[in-house]
């Protein structure tokens, strides 16, 4: 294999701290900076090729901004590698269609695992076997080891291995995550060190195409206008309020109700059919089994029953899970312990120890 790598820069101190430690690795770096959006379009240096690429004219936040575009750039020639940045609107029209119909299918999306699926390791790839790469390669918090096997970052704190289950497993051998095996103040540091300006760039919290954090309003500006309103039902069945549209809540949701309960009240179901948000206390969140669909494995040989670790949500800590696979594409997790606030349309991802063994998507 060649030692040409394709680097997904976001113009975050991650991916660019992986370009610093790839080039110190003796590899032959080439970096992509993918655009969500576009109003018009230029061109920038390549490294000898010119190639579309949208305005920074447009975007003021999110992970694949104008700013963060500009950063990725001057990450590039500070380093003196070769710079893409390329236009891939269509393919997150895409995601914004899946985020929209989760939504009001009574479900609580996860772009970011869709957008690794789809585009940052899809698109990636394909472009790196157009030039001739044989790794493609992020800023990403986890590590690929001999096996190959996906694992946990070392900074569990900022491990991304949940958001990552959902890769080929035959892409794993031209997968790299330089960073993997960093911890977040060590990767500032290297950045600091390297004369990068973005050392103390602030992570990127938001979904980049709703950088305003208003998840409804997105909806609403992207679908028009929704007849999602509705009440406020508790446990029971009694009608407690009203909301102008169930997109508004998500499983676990405590503020945001417009009725004052007196004692804490969580979101514990929505309902799309009925236009019903349901609301209880935090003990109707518990939960000792779930089944989940859309599988991706990447172990070979799984069994019908096993034991393992199964993380519900991002920030989940993986807890203690029986696994019984229901046919190729179904299995149902049974918790001993129960968890609080499972939530269909969350992807659930079960690991052996730090191994990512698959997931699929909370029903």
């Amino acid at each position: 294999m060649s030692k040409r790598v394709v680097l997904a820069m976001s113009g975050g101190v991650d991916s660019s701290v992986a370009a610093v430690l790839l080039r110190e690795q003796g590899y032959d770096v080439i970096g992509l900076f993918m655009r969500s959006g576009a109003t018009a379009e230029e061109v920038c240096r390549t490294g000898g090729t010119s190639l579309p690429v949208v305005s920074t004219a447009s975007h003021k936040q999110g992970c694949c901004s104008a700013g963060d575009a500009a950063d990725a750039r001057r990450v590039a020639d500070r380093l003196d590698i070769p710079f893409h940045a390329l236009n891939f609107s269509d393919a997150f029209g895409r995601i914004k269609d899946y985020f929209v119909d989760e939504y009001l299918a009574g479900r609580t999306p996860n772009p970011c695992v869709q957008c690794n699926n789809w585009l940052k390791f899809g698109k990636l790839w394909d472009f790196a076997q157009q030039v001739g790469a044989d790794f493609i390669a992020s800023g990403h918090y986890a590590r690929v080891v001999p096996g190959p096997a996906l694992v946990r970052g070392v900074d569990l704190d900022k491990d991304q291995s949940y958001v990552l289950f959902g890769l080929p497993r035959d892409l794993l051998p031209h997968v790299l995550f330089p960073i993997g095996d960093q911890c977040k103040p060590a990767i500032r540091e290297i950045a600091h060190r390297a004369g990068l300006r973005v050392f103390d760039k602030p992570d990127s919290q938001e979904i980049c195409f709703v950088p305003d954090n208003d998840y409804a309003g997105f909806i609403r500006r992207y679908r028009g206008d929704l007849d999602t309103a509705g009440d406020l039902v508790d446990t029971a069945g009694n009608v407690v309020g009203q909301h102008d549209g169930y997109e508004h809540f998500t499983i676990g949701q405590r503020k945001g109700m417009g009725v004052a309960f007196g004692v804490p009240r969580y979101v514990v179901e929505v309902d799309a059919a009925t236009h019903r948000v349901v609301v209880g206390t935090r003990d109707d969140l518990r939960c000792h089994e779930l089944e989940a669909d859309r599988l991706n494995w990447l172990t070979d040989d799984v069994p019908s029953h096993f034991s393992c670790q199964a993380k519900i949500r991002y920030r989940h800590e993986p807890a203690p899970a029986e696994v019984e696979v229901l046919d190729h594409d179904r299995l149902r997790v049974h918790f001993p312990d129960p968890q609080f606030g499972v939530t269909p349309g969350q992807a659930v991802v079960l690991y052996d120890g730090d191994r990512v063994l698959g997931g699929g998507w909370i029903r």
